[in-house]
């Protein structure tokens, strides 16, 4: 039988936090790769990871991911330096999340709605009951609340690179993130015992 703590649950940033760092989401400072295999190898998981806490399906983060890729590959001559390919990169995926979210209201308002796709059986034995708790959560905000949170916490970007990779000014940035983490607080108090 569980003891029950005194202690006080770690907040909900301590938690994205963890999310972040079981991922290896600490940001690593490193020469940017040149070629576009590089980046590939490099990036495409974390991409990946990233598309899946936006659009919440496996097989469509991949196809998210695959598209921003095959946008850069068109237009990898058009490039300032191979830097900002990680920025276009991550731009993409934003969009083409946000797309994807787009067809599938449109889906919604011509079908009857149905139950929302369960997380696989191995990303749930990945995470703690806590971390379930939080994606969980997560999925339950706004899209753009979503966006920035998880921009923030699991893409661990300045207010500035969410700005640019959401398309949205830097005070929207400090509000919707300050409005997601209150509603992110009350789904928790919500579910969690």
């Amino acid at each position: 039988m569980a003891e029950h703590s005194s202690e006080q649950p770690p907040s909900v940033e301590q938690t994205l936090g963890h999310l972040r760092a079981i991922d290896g989401g600490e940001r690593a400072e490193q020469a940017a790769p040149m070629t576009l295999e590089d980046l590939y190898r490099t990036h495409r998981m974390r991409l990946v990871r990233l598309a899946l806490l936006l659009v919440d399906e496996v097989a469509t983060a991949e196809d998210v991911v695959q598209e921003a890729f095959a946008g850069l590959h068109r237009n990898w001559g058009g490039l300032r330096d191979s830097a900002a390919a990680i920025g276009y990169l991550r731009t993409a995926v934003v969009n083409g999340s946000r797309s994807v979210l787009r067809r599938r209201k449109t889906a919604r308002d011509y079908t009857p709605p149905h139950a929302p796709n369960a997380r696989s059986a191995e990303s749930l034995a990945m995470l703690t009951a806590e971390h379930q708790a939080v994606v969980s959560a997560l999925s339950q905000l706004p899209p753009r609340q979503r966006e920035v949170l998880v921009l923030r916490y699991y893409g661990n970007l300045t207010e500035a690179e969410i700005a640019q990779a959401a398309n949205i000014s830097k005070g929207t940035v400090k509000s919707t993130a300050s409005r997601a983490l209150e509603a992110l607080q009350k789904i928790m108090a919500g579910t969690t015992p």
